[in-house]
Parts: C-alpha cells; structure tokens; sequence
C-alpha cells in the first residue's frame, strides 16, 4: 500500500479538514489571512491530521469532531513551524520561501501566536476535557522540546539521550497526540488509548529521525530545504553524534568545530566522515526500529483499511525520500 493509496483513502475526509481549516483561518486581519494561507497552502504532508482521521476510524468513530480535531493539530503544527523558521533563520521549506522570509520575523512569529489561540478556541468548541488536557499537555511539551533544541545547538557534547528527548518533546509529542486523540473519540479503553499514544510516539520519532538522515543525504527539491541546513544551524543530530563517537579523534575535532562554529562551509569534509563512519547507516537503523516499535503497539487493532493504512505509515516514515 503506497501513501497515494493511503490519501486516496482518505481524501474525502481530508477535503472536508481542509475546508475547516480554510474556515478557520478566517480574521479581520489581512495580514494575518495572508500568512495563514500561504503556509498552509504551501504544501506538506498532512500526515498529523491524517493520523487523527485514520486512528479514529480504526476504532469506528462515525462523528464529526475528528475534522475540527485534525484541523487543530495542523494549526498548532503550522504555528512550530512559524516559529521555528524564525529562530532556525531559515529561507527555505517545501521549496519556498519561508513565511519569515517574505514578510519578516514579526510577522511570522505573531501569526504563529494566532494559530496557537485559534487552536485552543477550536478545542473549546469541542468541549470535552480530556482532549483539551491532551492538546494543551502536547503543546507545552513541544514549546520546551524547541526550548532544548535552542540549549544544544552549536553543542557538540550533546548525547544520542539529549537529542533523542528533543526528538520526542519537539516532534514526535503531536504524532502521539494526533493518534491518541482519534483513539479519545473511539470510547475505547485506557489501555487502547495508551497504545495508540506509544504507536504515535514512535512514529513521530521515525519521522524525524529520517529528516535528519535527509539532511545528509536526500535531494534539494525532494526534501524542500538546503541540504546541510542543520548543520549550518549548529544542530547535533544523530548523524554526528555517532560519527563523533566512532570516528577518529581527528574526526571527531573537525565535527566539533563544525557544530560550534555553524554554517556552510565545512559541509563536504563531513559529509565525507558521515560516509566513513557509516553514521547514516546507524541512523537508519535506529529509524527502522522506531517503526517497528509502532507497528507493534497495534497489532492489537482489528484489521481494517485503517489499521492497515496506519501500518503503512510507519513504513513510509522510514522508506521516503521527502
């Protein structure tokens, strides 16, 4: 089963998020219609919100809050994104140009304040408390996972455990909320909801685990982005945690030195000690079992076109290159 099947499976469901989000996104403010639009037009993969349709319908949902919920979790997913660009200074996502970039820091952040409030006054109108604990505990978890990114870039002592819990705090905390909310409407078991939640967790952390991978090794317009962004931003990500860790000690300095000092000149001679080391080899394995761990946690699921989708995601977060 591709991801072409699994959004053809859910296109209908996705349409009608898409018109909440259109609806949504509504303001007074023509700047702020402006901004909202083009980030969220500007493409990406939707896979947090189509994780809330699928999760749902595996446990046989049949209302409607799932589209408002979905719709959520991309706002609040847009918002990071807003923010992020702008501490990253970044220029490029999704092959265009970052919000920051075309209408400037102020406006991205503040629109990106916008999306947050508008969230939570969509998990108001859902009135059901438990998905508000679920959301808010999400979004304060995030806001401190980009507070430890910030502390450990241009930090080469950064451990495989300290960018591991960045990974799980930043990204992989809306994966698990996406599903574990889906799961909150089925009225299904705390067990089952917790499932669904580690299912999520470990997905979430798949994915980004890839996007690092990518960033040594995909392709400029498949990924998006610059190759070597992270590097040029003093990232550590798991590629030079290990390259660090099993290379030489002379390769290790010229990592070092890299991280500490940021940008895109020495990008070649570590690319060259990725390779050596066989960082991305380590890294991919280390996805792949991340995934695995996914699939695991649903195999109690009765089988369905959703579950199966739900399957299948876990081996697109790891087989794609974008």
């Amino acid at each position: 089963m591709s991801i072409e099947y699994i959004k053809s499976f859910i296109a209908r469901d996705m349409d009608i998020v898409d018109g909440v989000i259109r609806e949504k996104l509504h303001s007074h403010v023509a700047l702020i219609r402006q901004v909202s639009e083009y980030i969220i037009n500007s493409g990406g993969k939707r896979l947090r919100p189509a994780l809330v349709i699928l999760s749902a319908g595996a446990f046989g949902y049949s209302g409607k809050f799932h589209y408002n919920l979905a719709a959520i979790i991309e706002f609040i997913h847009t918002a990071t994104l807003l923010h992020d660009d702008v501490v990253d200074e970044s220029q490029l996502r999704r092959n265009q140009e970052t919000a920051n970039a075309l209408f400037g820091n102020a406006a991205s952040v503040l629109v990106g304040d916008f999306l947050y409030s508008r969230a939570f006054q969509m998990m108001v109108e859902i009135d059901n408390m438990r998905v508000m604990q679920v959301l808010a505990d999400a979004t304060n978890t995030i806001a401190e996972g980009e507070v430890l990114q910030l502390l450990n870039c241009r930090d080469p002592n950064v451990t495989e455990e300290s960018y591991l819990q960045v990974i799980r705090y930043k990204t992989a905390k809306l994966f698990e909320a996406a599903s574990y909310l889906g799961a909150i409407l089925g009225n299904v078991s705390d067990k089952e909801e917790e499932a669904m939640a580690v299912y999520g967790m470990h997905l979430g952390t798949a994915f980004q685990l890839i996007d690092d991978i990518l960033d040594y090794s995909g392709n400029n317009n498949d990924i998006g982005k610059n190759l070597g962004d992270d590097l040029a931003e003093g990232k550590p990500t798991l590629p030079l945690i290990y390259a660090m860790k099993t290379g030489t000690q002379r390769q290790a300095d010229i990592i070092r030195k890299a991280i500490e000092d940021g940008g895109q000149d020495g990008f070649q001679p570590i690319l060259d000690i990725i390779q050596q080391t066989a960082a991305l080899n380590y890294a991919r394995n280390c996805a792949e079992s991340e995934a695995k761990a996914a699939i695991a946690a649903i195999q109690f699921l009765p089988e369905s076109e959703n579950k199966k989708c739900l399957l299948d995601l876990a081996d697109f977060a790891i087989t794609r290159n974008y």
